[in-house]
């Protein structure tokens, strides 16, 4: 499956659209990530509880996408886009969109 956020595939022609298709995951924080973070908030640094989170939240996404395109069909994912949002009454909630257009390419 190719997967890239240009609307085109150098090298390749278009032979058909499939539809628009989405990878969708919501991920709650945990205590113990969410204190984790609030100590290197603290003394400084980065955040690497975070930062996996939201890696693990993104590449689900996106196999959850391409996973909606094979069941179409498609060969090929073009004009990719990934919007992160938080979310929850505490903001403790991470949601990660990927979507882009099934295609077939040859």
């Amino acid at each position: 499956m190719i997967i890239t956020t240009t609307p085109s595939v150098e090298g390749k022609k278009i032979v058909e659209y499939k539809g628009i298709v989405f990878g969708e995951v919501v991920s709650g924080v945990n205590f113990l990530k969410d204190l984790a973070a609030g100590l290197t908030n603290f003394f400084g640094g980065r955040s690497t509880s975070y930062e996996n989170e939201l890696i693990e939240a993104r590449l689900a996404a996106i196999r959850e996408m391409e996973a909606r395109a094979k069941n179409l069909g498609a060969n090929a994912i073009v004009g990719v886009d990934i919007d992160y949002e938080v979310l929850g009454q505490n903001n403790d909630m991470l949601m990660v969109t990927a979507s882009g257009t099934a295609a077939v390419v040859e």
